[in-house]
């Protein structure tokens, strides 16, 4: 697989009005207003960026009218061909937008501080339903199937892992749950093997959490590990669940807390095994 140079990626990135976020769009909430900030801020710093590049997926067309799946991939320093891919996705219903923006503001300390991703391949996903979005039609796309869905969005975003075989993915939601507990929840065909690599309680304090995992067969295969058997390896998929009581500030600050340990552990699990 090939490394797109970053003057081809800078050059992708579409105008906030090619993604049609106008302001009689986004108005009626401030967190889409929110969101359309921090992506247009998102999109002016990855020009500057060397690690931070933008990539949006698409276009994909719904009424006459073309949208992008806004994407940013990171490139650490020593980063190769063949350094590990991670996918990190968000925003699989438009009603809560508080994982994108935490996603969204992850990233950018991302591009401030590249070396805590030094070797990885980092591809971000801060938003999946564009169409409740910008069209206040919600798809709830975060329990469907990849496979063949025939919703526009999932379909780019299931072509962009066929096509870079991510190694693992990150998925950033809000639980059901009433308590004040983050939820963990690990699946892939060796989810147990995994669970005591990736993270530790210690990497999620001082928050509580709950553990949750088991193989892709334990429940009906949805999101990207729908995909298994059209991949040449078989990746894992970590969720990350927050509490549907928490602020958007309380999100933000719980995902870049976690999401920064976690790819310390990451890297540093691979960089040992390689050596033994």
């Amino acid at each position: 697989m090939s490394r797109t140079s970053p003057t081809a990626r800078r050059a992708a990135a579409p105008s906030v009005a090619a993604l049609d976020y106008t302001p009689a769009a986004v108005a009626p909430l401030s967190p889409s207003i929110e969101f359309n900030d921090r992506l247009t801020s998102l999109y002016a710093l990855s020009q500057r960026s060397q690690y931070v590049f933008a990539s949006p997926l698409g276009p994909f067309y719904r009424q006459a009218r073309h949208y992008h799946v806004p994407r940013f991939v990171y490139f650490g320093p020593h980063t190769s061909d063949e350094s590990l891919r991670l996918a990190f996705h968000a925003g699989f219903d438009a009603r809560d937008l508080r994982g994108t923006l935490a996603l969204l503001h992850f990233v950018e300390r991302l591009a401030l501080t590249p070396d805590l991703g030094q070797g990885l391949n980092l591809s971000f996903f801060p938003l999946a339903d564009i169409t409740g979005l910008l069209r206040n039609d919600t798809q709830a796309l975060g329990s469907k199937s990849w496979i063949a869905s025939g919703v526009p969005e999932l379909d780019l975003l299931a072509a962009d892992v066929r096509g870079r075989a991510y190694h693992g993915f990150i998925r950033v939601e809000t639980t059901d749950a009433d308590d004040d507990v983050v939820t963990i929840r690990l699946r892939g065909h060796s989810a147990d093997a995994l669970g005591l690599e990736l993270l530790s309680s210690h990497d999620i304090s001082p928050w509580e959490v709950r553990w949750e995992s088991g193989p892709v067969e334990a429940t009906p295969a949805d999101g990207p590990l729908s995909l298994s058997e059209d991949l040449p390896f078989q990746p894992f998929e970590l969720t990350l669940g927050l509490p549907a009581s928490w602020s958007v500030e309380l999100h933000r600050e719980a995902v870049t807390t976690i999401l920064k340990n976690f790819i310390i552990r990451y890297r540093g699990f691979h960089a040992y095994a390689q050596h033994l």
